[in-house]
């Protein structure tokens, strides 16, 4: 495997990286050309769809056909799009990709507009009518919770007419996250920074992390400053179009008489307020204390006068960072894995050996990680490979994803393979969960094992501090965009500040940058999305503390809940892998088990 941690000094441009570092988009489409073709197919086709219109409520045999040839119609579509976002995401500066990104917007807009009478059509119809066509038609019973979750927006519904006019304004509605990201992938460059030594270091948005977690702090406070000084340069146009996204939400919850942006956010995601504010809550609430110890210890051990925002994900062991290559992390996650059965592991070895995953940092390559999961299709995973164990950490991480989607893309329609954001976590969390039980049983190494609490920890900050703080933002924010208040850079950045110092309290040094980190992260333009990262935690937390304690059976259940996909709500589909999210006690559990952690740690130094 080509060593990419050597390319630090030199960010490859796409057509440089070795094709092995990169994933295999021939198993979408062959080529370009084919992918061309099938995207004018799809609009062509788009009648096997429409011409139900108007005739939904005619018989249970003309629902049943209508809803087979909308899934049909999707899968393709569904992957189209996917084609286009990868290339996108793989290299951001090339013109081609974004004019493919934006042709494929046109589609899906066009697709959902000319779709969108299906779901009026059935708002039409009585839920008696609707529980009759069910009886009658055996199939449509693989449409059941499709049909019942519908039903539950009938307070919410607009107009056919405006619904359709809604779905059209589609592309226009999702451009504040095209723009950001377009912005971040091809405009938004970072000056090099040089250290005492007169070496010169480039930086990039992927290239950050890598001196964030460095044991050089001199490297990482400068790494830092030169970072948010180019992110203070765009803040005020990133200001402005995260507001334009938090608008939208404000306006289109009016018009669907929610109560709040939020309110209508949450019913997506089958969420109750009191499931959200309980997350947000509780986690904030009794893990501060243990954070805050992590800190200080991280001060004392590093010997640093003062701690920073920038120091926070120092390594606390400097001299003991093992290196992992891509072949090595590859073996090392599927004896992890093994417990959970030959139909899981099957996916997980063609995942690893197949080219599933993009592993080369270059420029344009979007940052952080992801897994798309086309129907039909295998799953894609996108990361940059430096050969460090958390590289593993994250890789397993979205395989646990990919696993989730290809099991309930095996056993599921398309129109029920996913599940509510609230659960959405939990597969990758789990596999994450397995790999540090995994090394921790196997190593004797005192040193092994205070460097995996280490990662393990760094799971849990990831989850339970970075996404829950941000989602914490999205709270006041959505909270203040309700009353009115217009969403500002200086808006943003204060409130970021002031829920990071109440946060880390005196144990961290909040300073200007550290308000800059509402730019770092796509998550804002997703909804409520960030907190759901900490819910899935929770959940995998409990369901692998079952698993070591039961074996098989929990095993079972929790591939059981892989496998129903959409088919449940969110509480109910972690009731079936035996986790009961119905009050903060599985919270407060993991929120100890982090402290726990700490507690080992604080006894090793």
């Amino acid at each position: 495997m080509y060593d990419l941690s050597k390319q630090i000094k030199k960010t490859l441009t796409r057509a440089e990286v070795p094709v092995e570092n990169t994933w295999n988009l021939e198993d979408l489409f062959k080529t370009e050309e084919a992918w061309e073709v099938e995207l004018k197919a799809v609009q062509s086709d788009l009648q096997t769809v429409t011409k139900y219109k108007g005739h939904l409520h005619e018989s249970a045999k003309t629902l049943l056909e209508c809803l087979l040839a909308n899934d049909a119609l999707a899968e393709r579509v569904t992957q189209v799009m996917t084609y286009a976002h990868l290339k996108l995401s793989a290299d951001g500066t090339d013109p081609t990709n974004q004019s493919n990104a934006a042709r494929v917007a046109s589609v899906m807009s066009a697709f959902s507009a000319s779709t969108s009478f299906i779901k009026s059509e059935i708002l039409a119809l009585s839920d008696e009518t609707v529980e009759a066509y069910i009886k009658e038609e055996k199939e449509l019973l693989e449409f059941e919770k499709t049909l019942t979750d519908l039903l539950e927006t009938k307070p919410h519904r607009l107009t056919p007419d405006a619904e359709e006019v809604l779905a059209a304004f589609g592309e226009i509605l999702d451009s504040p996250y095209m723009i950001y990201d377009r912005s971040k992938t091809s405009d938004m460059t970072f000056p090099s920074f040089t250290t005492d030594d007169g070496v010169e270091h480039p930086l990039t948005f992927n290239s950050f992390p890598q001196y964030e977690e460095s044991k050089n702090t001199e490297l990482r406070r400068k790494a830092y400053a030169s970072f948010t000084a180019t992110l203070e340069q765009y803040q005020h146009t990133y200001a402005a179009t995260y507001a334009t996204e938090v608008k939208k939400q404000v306006v289109e919850a009016k018009l669907r008489n929610f109560e709040s942006a939020t309110d209508m956010l949450l019913a997506d995601q089958q969420v109750t307020k009191e499931m959200y504010h309980r997350q947000l809550e509780t986690i904030q609430t009794e893990l501060a204390p243990h954070m805050q110890r992590f800190a200080k210890l991280k001060q004392r051990v590093l010997g640093l006068e003062k701690m920073y925002y920038s120091d926070l994900k120092a390594p606390l062991d400097t001299e003991f960072e093992p290196e992992v290559t891509y072949e090595e992390s590859s073996k090392m996650i599927l004896e992890s894995l093994k417990v959970m059965g030959p139909e899981y592991m099957e996916i997980m070895e063609e995942g690893l050996s197949n080219r599933w995953v993009d592993l080369a940092d270059n420029v344009g390559k979007r940052s952080g990680a992801f897994c798309s999961s086309p129907y039909g299709v295998h799953p894609y995973i996108l990361m940059t490979w430096s050969d460090s164990m958390r590289n593993t950490f994250t890789l397993t991480h979205e395989l646990g994803h990919a696993g989730h989607f290809r099991l309930a893309g095996r056993y599921q329609r398309m129109s029920n393979t996913r599940p509510s954001r609230y659960f959405i976590e939990a597969p990758s969390t789990m596999n994450e969960m397995l790999l540090s039980q995994h090394i921790l049983a196997k190593s004797n190494d005192d040193r092994m094992r205070r460097w995996v609490i280490l990662e393990s920890l760094g799971t849990y900050y990831h989850n339970f501090v970075t996404h829950i703080l941000e989602g914490e933002l999205q709270r006041r924010v959505y909270e203040l965009a309700d009353k009115g208040t217009p969403i500002t850079a200086t808006i943003l950045s204060e409130q970021k500040r002031e829920l990071l110092a109440s946060f880390w309290g005196d144990a961290v040094e909040i300073d200007q940058g550290a308000g800059l980190t509402w730019m770092r992260q796509p998550h804002y333009y997703m909804g409520l999305y960030p907190y759901t990262y900490s819910a899935g935690l929770t959940a995998s937390t409990a369901a692998a503390q079952l698993i070591k304690e039961e074996g098989q059976p929990a095993v079972d259940r929790w591939l059981s809940a892989l496998k129903a996909g959409g088919t449940l709500k969110p509480l109910e589909l972690m009731q079936l892998a035996g986790v009961d999210m119905s009050t903060s006690e599985p919270i407060k559990k993991a929120v100890a088990y982090v402290g726990s952690l700490v507690d080992e740690l604080e006894k090793s130094f």
